[in-house]
């Protein structure tokens, strides 16, 4: 008897969609929003997959309905991120005793953003940058950000973030004919522009650096 193969690719949005249509959308922002443990999962690249697939027929086995999208994604990413406040408030600073660097460079970025922006904007950047929306939620809550102040933000970026990127992908679906056949790069290059923000930030932190060495010396 052969074991059957994982039915569902996490990492994946295709896969998640044909299997879970809007609701796996809802499960996944709200698992890379609200915990640690999601940071590595495709919000950027799921939601603007779901966009993509929604301008496909109906009649398409990939079609995904667009209203359902856009009433999941924000339910689950608005419903993720106040949770994940609500946890670093809890915890506190244990959370984040974590060896992956991913996580530590995320938590150093997000303490960036809340330093150089201030809560309302960096809660509202945070959205559009991988593992910085994963980190910056419990991040918040430890370092006591009012909760009021925090959660109109986040409800604010949750929406914008959601339905920005899933239109998007719906705008270029109905753009393009039979765009489903070209899904796999188009995903991988949403993927490289949703990591350009780090590295931008990068790049400008080690520029500032560079700066701060120079007129020390």
């Amino acid at each position: 008897m052969t074991a059957t193969p994982l039915a569902v690719n996490l990492l994946d949005p295709h896969s998640l969609l044909s299997s879970f249509g809007p609701v796996g959308v809802a499960i996944v922002l709200f698992a890379e929003t609200g915990l640690l443990i999601g940071f590595f999962l495709p919000g950027d690249s799921l939601l603007f997959t779901a966009g993509v697939l929604a301008a496909t027929p109906a009649t398409n086995a990939a079609h995904v309905p667009l209203v359902g999208v856009l009433i999941a994604a924000p339910i689950g990413a608005v419903a993720g991120a106040q949770v994940g406040y609500l946890i670093g408030n809890r915890a506190g600073p244990p959370l984040f005793r974590s060896r992956r660097p991913r996580l530590s460079d995320g938590r150093d970025r997000a303490e960036t953003y809340l330093a150089r922006y201030g809560h309302a904007r960096a809660v509202v950047l945070a959205r559009f940058v991988p593992v910085v929306r994963t980190v910056l939620n419990p991040l918040a809550g430890i370092l006591e950000v009012p909760v009021r102040t925090f959660t109109v933000w986040q409800i604010v970026g949750g929406v914008v973030w959601t339905i920005g990127v899933t239109l998007a992908g719906f705008w270029l679906g109905s753009a393009v004919h039979n765009i489903d056949h070209y899904l796999l790069p188009i995903v991988a290059l949403v993927v490289v522009l949703s990591l350009l923000p780090i590295l931008i930030e990068i790049l400008r932190g080690r520029r500032e650096s560079g700066s701060t060495e120079e007129g020390a010396r």
